[in-house]
């Protein structure tokens, strides 16, 4: 069991690069793959200069403190982490005269310094050319060759680029989640208030009209016992009607987690300037609705990821003992084989009895058309008129 000051130490701060990791279901020890460019401390000799017993001792006493600065960096606050890249972008540098592979440290400290903050990409870029600019200053005044002093801050450069890119992007995918999750939340309130207030007006008025015609029937037993019978029938049929609105409620609130789906796709489409239309979902089982939710999840995202659309459609219908639905988009189509999600939204159509064609020809969309089987009682049970399709502008 290490000690106690160690595992402090090691304890990553609740902001920090290793606890995002870990809530996004990572392993704590994913970035420690990135060492691997350390490589280059111990390569660097053999390319001009050779090995000798200063490289040695300077290897030996630098590397444990890169080590120990890149694991407090990722194990720091935000706010604290890239004070420790900075340290070692320093210790690269003042080691440039005596020592080549303290060149790796400088880069390492200019990349990660991305890695650990969080803000405006611009800033970033600005600070990585200036500390290139002081590499390049130092390193001339060393008496480096002018390749070294052009390669290496065009490679800290064009890698620093990248993870910057990166680090936007993923910093956009969080952001993106989050307002997907609120969105389903609100989503999930909404629908609890509105089956809050569908019951009150329901079963309020309705037990109190059942209350009140059996207790006028108990006062009328001995003195009109045929008027008792009347208003217990009524009471009986008041019940039973209460009873049939109660089960229409009912199939109305299973359809809230596709409608919360539906409200999610659309902030994702939109967020990517895809223009989405789409029609209310009709009363179905939950377990049919869930499957189809799932569905609707992962078409929405292949939209964002490979479609390059402008506009998007969903649309529900209804024929008999079927339910349809149909998922299509105006982007470049030509979808030849099943990816993970195609073949994921087939596996959940499977399980439901169901079918899903995929007609995807180039330059005219991609469309994908799912049929599932209604069982008998939903599929006896009337169903309205279908409503107007919607689209964005209609909601508030």
């Amino acid at each position: 069991m290490p000690p106690r000051w160690l595992s402090s130490l090691l304890r990553p701060a609740p902001d920090s690069a290793v606890a995002d990791n870990l809530r996004a279901g990572k392993p704590a020890w994913s970035y420690a793959v990135h060492l691997l460019w350390t490589g280059w401390v111990f390569l660097t000799p053999m390319f001009g200069g050779g090995y000798s017993l200063l490289w040695l001792w300077l290897t030996l006493l630098t590397y444990p403190v890169f080590l120990a600065l890149y694991a407090r960096q990722l194990l720091s606050p935000r706010r604290h982490a890239p004070r420790y890249a900075l340290a070692m972008v320093a210790m690269g540098l003042a080691l440039l005269p005596w020592y080549p592979s303290g060149i790796s440290y400088f880069i390492f400290g200019c990349v990660t310094l991305r890695v650990c903050r969080t803000g405006s990409a611009w800033r970033y870029l600005a600070q990585l050319a200036a500390l290139n600019a002081v590499f390049v200053a130092i390193a001339l005044w060393v008496g480096y060759h002018w390749q070294l002093v052009v390669w290496i801050p065009s490679m800290a450069f064009i890698i620093g680029v990248i993870i910057n890119v990166e680090s936007t992007n993923k910093d956009r995918d969080a952001a993106l989640q989050l307002s997907q999750d609120e969105v389903r939340r609100l989503a999930a309130t909404a629908e609890r208030e509105r089956i809050g207030r569908d019951l009150h007006d329901l079963l309020g008025h309705t037990l109190s009209l059942i209350t009140l015609k059996l207790e006028l029937s108990r006062k009328l037993f001995d003195r009109d016992p045929e008027r008792a019978r009347l208003e217990v029938t009524e009471a009986e049929a008041i019940a039973r009607q209460a009873l049939s609105e109660v089960r229409s409620a009912v199939t109305g609130i299973r359809a809230s987690d596709l409608a919360a789906e539906l409200a999610a796709a659309r902030l994702l489409l939109e967020c990517q300037h895809v223009h989405l239309h789409y029609s209310p979902p009709p009363p179905m089982p939950a377990e049919i609705e869930r499957g189809l939710a799932l569905v609707l999840r992962e078409a929405a995202t292949n939209i964002v990821r490979h479609a390059d659309a402008h506009q998007a459609w969903v649309e529900f219908s209804q024929d008999g003992r079927t339910l349809g639905l149909q998922i299509r988009d105006d982007g470049r189509g030509d979808v030849q084989a099943d990816g993970n999600g195609l073949t994921g939204m087939r596996e959940r159509v499977a399980a439901l009895r169901g079918t899903l064609q995929v007609h995807s020809p180039r330059g005219q969309g991609t469309t994908v058309v799912v049929q599932v089987p209604l069982p008998a009682r939903t599929a006896a049970v009337a169903t309205a008129p279908s409503a107007p399709p919607m689209t964005s502008e209609a909601l508030p």
